[in-house]
């Protein structure tokens, strides 16, 4: 199967933009946006220039462009209207456009001169939670909804772990940790999802804490050794997909019997997390809704 996707329909477009494909077809009609092609049986397809197009008519529409406007301009100069409304306020909407773009065409380049051009307006910390986090919750709807495959996924995900590893070895060459609390970062076996673990280790070293990042799929007889060298550590990890809900209990129960809750905290974010019933039964383990909650609670 081609992992290039080069045709869309107009339910992909939607979920792309976020317009709605009744008003595509409007826009279409009234204003001639876009020039679908027609397949036997009369169903529209779009290449990814029509997407492109539509990525940035929607967002001079959101900044305030009626579409009879928008209708007007030359279509060579809708990009560059496009860079010269890219404010404080909306840069990121551009970028996710971009990023968007450059994970459907497999193109590290695009990516690359887009989080580049960020870097002139903000930090990298400002850009991980202000494109990269809005960015991947699309993502995840995009894949749920077939206008995705794997492979997209996989590959905007490794382009944006690069930049998190990159920022996370700066810190370690210019500082060395100095606060004596441990924390030790891990996901559960057959977890894979390691972004927002990635991240919190870059938070953490920026704060100055000493880190052990043992990343995906540790079993939880690899955690006692940690143990024994670092007392009173925190364990940190995300609980995405697995345990499953009716596994978490049993997995508590082994990291306490292993680990221990009496000398170590246990602190968890994930999807699967939420479905934790007793973390007041349990001391020093603790749920957090997000990573902005933890990291406030560092």
């Amino acid at each position: 199967m081609d992992c290039v996707k080069t045709k869309f329909s107009i339910k992909d477009l939607e979920n792309l933009s976020g317009v709605k494909a009744h008003t595509i077809r409007i826009w279409e009609k009234r204003y001639e946006l876009l020039a679908p092609e027609r397949t036997d049986t009369n169903i529209r397809t779009y290449d990814i220039k029509s997407l492109q197009k539509l990525l940035n008519i929607t967002l001079l529409y959101k900044n305030g462009y009626k579409i009879s406007k928008i209708a007007d301009i030359p279509e060579n100069e809708i990009h560059i209207l496009v860079r010269e409304i890219a404010t404080d306020n909306n840069v990121h909407n551009e970028a996710l456009n971009s990023f968007k773009l450059s994970m459907l065409n497999f193109d590290y380049s695009l990516f690359n001169n887009t989080y580049t051009e960020l870097l002139l307006e903000k930090s990298f910390r400002e850009i991980f939670y202000d494109t990269f986090i809005p960015l991947l919750n699309e993502i995840g709807v995009l894949w749920h909804t077939n206008t995705i495959n794997p492979a997209h996924e996989h590959f905007i995900s490794s382009l944006i772990k690069q930049k998190v590893i990159f920022n996370t070895e700066r810190i370690q060459s210019i500082k060395k940790s100095k606060k004596s609390k441990t924390f030790v970062l891990f996901l559960p076996e057959n977890e894979i999802h390691e972004i927002g673990l990635l991240y919190l280790n870059y938070e953490l070293q920026l704060k100055g804490y000493h880190t052990i990042y043992l990343g995906q799929t540790i079993p939880i007889d690899s955690l006692t050794t940690i143990k024994n060298y670092f007392p009173n550590s925190h364990f940190i990890s995300y609980f995405t997909v697995t345990p499953p809900e009716n596994r978490i209990e049993e997995y508590l129960q082994e990291f306490n019997d292993k680990v221990g809750f009496k000398d170590h905290h246990l602190w968890l974010l994930g999807y699967q997390a939420k479905n934790v019933k007793n973390d007041k039964n349990h001391k020093n383990l603790k749920v957090f809704k997000s990573i902005t909650e933890l990291v406030e609670e560092i």
